[in-house]
């Protein structure tokens, strides 16, 4: 086991490596010059010049990555060009907002679809199995923006039962969660209704029912358990998705969190803040990753001996 975390240590430095250069080279071949956007509309060239300068945009490419990157190794990921603020400061700032939504619609969507997943296939082929059939083809099929627009017009505007945007209660968190999580349901839906249908014809659990343990224990007590590693799987894939989507999210729900902050960069060329971030992203999905695979192990010992 020990061996394996530390050389999954030891793949995670060259690709996070190979991330960096590849966001680095993407921002700089984008048309545009982010000294001027930085500067603003009434600077004079004499201005664009020094704040070019200052940032090392006038060196060549190789040379402004060797900067930067010898930077982030020191643990600097520079400063914005707008607010002139460290970026590694905002991301901490902003980091616990993100955690905060990200975790809790992977949370729900665990709970909820595995959930109907799980009574589907208790129910195969009876409306309780149609019903999250067809709810799981809607979640996956509606767009997140629209989606958290169509919540944000029902619950905040209509009926006024929850604030639309903005972060301070968990009133505030429950739209976006739900918004973030929704197509996570219905994939975590169809994905543990078929796992499960194909655990429940195994002989241990006709074995199981023979010996009169009740359905629902053996359900899900010995099913849900040998189906979990398909599950968990999942999470790691989708924790990446979850968090580009959390970048849509927040900007709909005024969410003050890493996603709103990438956005901003993107819109005011501001290159610093957006390679932090992706960089940051980069990082916690590579962790998750690692987290997935070391779970593995604890979920099926054969894989732990393997």
């Amino acid at each position: 086991m020990l061996e394996y975390v530390v050389y999954r240590i030891s793949v995670l430095l060259p690709t996070l490596l190979a991330v960096s250069l590849a966001v680095f080279l993407v921002l700089h071949l984008v048309p545009g010059d982010p000294a001027r956007n930085a500067a603003g509309p009434d600077a004079t060239e004499e201005d664009i010049e020094l704040i070019r300068e200052h940032y090392g945009l006038d060196q060549p490419l190789w040379k402004q990555y060797g900067i930067w990157i010898g930077k982030v190794a020191q643990g600097d990921l520079g400063e914005s060009f707008r607010s002139r603020r460290p970026v590694l400061d905002e991301i901490v700032r902003r980091m616990p907002a993100t955690m905060q939504l990200a975790g809790s619609a992977m949370l729900f969507a665990v709970l909820l679809g595995v959930s109907l997943g799980v009574v589907a296939s208790m129910r195969p082929n009876t409306w309780i199995d149609d019903a999250v059939n067809a709810f799981s083809a809607l979640g996956i099929s509606v767009p997140v923006f629209f989606l958290g627009l169509l919540l944000m017009l029902l619950f905040a505007a209509t009926l006024q039962w929850l604030p639309p945007s903005g972060r301070g209660t968990p009133a505030h968190l429950i739209l976006p969660m739900v918004t973030l999580g929704l197509p996570y349901v219905a994939t975590f839906a169809r994905v543990s209704r078929s796992t499960m249908l194909e655990v429940l014809s195994e002989d241990y659990i006709r074995t199981a029912r023979a010996k009169g343990i009740p359905w629902r224990t053996v359900v899900w007590r010995h099913g849900l358990v040998n189906a979990s590693v398909p599950l968990v799987t999942l999470l790691g894939v989708y924790f990446g998705r979850l968090l580009g989507g959390a970048v849509i999210v927040e900007t709909i729900f005024a969410w003050p969190g890493l996603g709103r902050y990438m956005v901003d960069g993107i819109t005011q060329r501001d290159l610093h803040v957006v390679q932090g971030c992706i960089l940051f992203f980069a990082t916690a999905i590579v962790l998750v990753n690692m987290v997935v695979d070391l779970l593995y192990s604890v979920l099926d010992p054969r894989i732990s001996r393997s």
